[in-house]
């Protein structure tokens, strides 16, 4: 095996987590398996609420060419994760809202936890979904042309409970783009 290079350890010792100066806490339920089947509402925001998906104009959404390629790797989770079953979803300027089930039937769950110095990490589950999204579209970035983008560090998420729960839930995300100007990711101080 190849060791590391003296660049790695130097920049490993200098951005290495340490508790005592880094604040990363989990806005996760705690103690909750994000691998159990389910339905789970998320919100996953551009840093900075910088609107680089697109713009809205008289209550219609259009995509801006990340937007395209935010929306065409969303549509391609399943396709990664074959436990996964899509729902409503609605690719805003500066973030997104989906609804995404993770389902049992298909495929064997093994709960292996990988662990770093902050986080556990369980194969299968909501979060490994949402990183290998957000991977994707910004490795789509940096290859063509669009390094400044960056997504928000963590996402968002609500655990769905019974039907009246997701037909709420359906309704925002259908009328997103309506309430756009209401919206509180909608930075009204901001151009495109």
């Amino acid at each position: 095996m190849f060791g590391a290079s003296p660049i790695h350890h130097l920049y490993m010792e200098k951005f290495q987590y340490n508790p005592e100066i880094h604040d990363r806490q989990s806005i996760r339920l705690k103690g909750y398996d994000y691998s159990l089947p389910g339905f789970y509402f998320v919100t996953i925001c551009i840093y900075d609420r910088q609107r680089y998906f697109g713009n809205v104009k008289n209550e219609k959404m259009y995509m801006s060419p990340i937007g395209k390629i935010a929306q065409k790797c969303w549509l391609g989770i399943p396709e990664h994760y074959p436990n996964v079953i899509l729902n409503e979803f609605v690719i805003m300027p500066n973030h997104l809202h989906g609804i995404i089930e993770i389902n049992a039937g298909v495929q064997n769950f093994e709960h292996i936890s990988l662990q770093n110095e902050y986080q556990h990490i369980i194969p299968k589950s909501l979060g490994s979904i949402i990183r290998g999204y957000k991977i994707g579209v910004t490795k789509w970035c940096r290859q063509n042309g669009h390094e400044y983008f960056k997504w928000h560090r963590n996402f968002y998420d609500h655990v769905i409970r019974g039907k009246d729960d997701i037909g709420n839930i359906r309704q925002y995300i259908i009328n997103n783009s309506v309430n756009w100007e209401r919206d509180k990711n909608n930075p009204k101080d901001l151009f495109m």
